[in-house]
């Protein structure tokens, strides 16, 4: 699969690693912002806050 996204991408070896690092980037971006933090709500409906003493 990777290898294939690899023959996919133009140009030279150099610009298809920065294509690459701004793909990871952005996928990581968006697994932060929207995905973990709605995954965290779901999981995590009747957990308290804090400890009690």
């Amino acid at each position: 699969m990777y290898a294939a996204l690899w023959r996919v991408l133009p140009g030279p070896w150099w610009l298809r690693l920065i294509i690459v690092l701004a793909l990871l980037a952005a996928v990581l971006f968006v697994l932060f912002e929207w995905v973990f933090p709605l995954i965290d709500g779901v999981l995590n409906k009747n957990q308290q806050g804090t400890v009690g003493t």
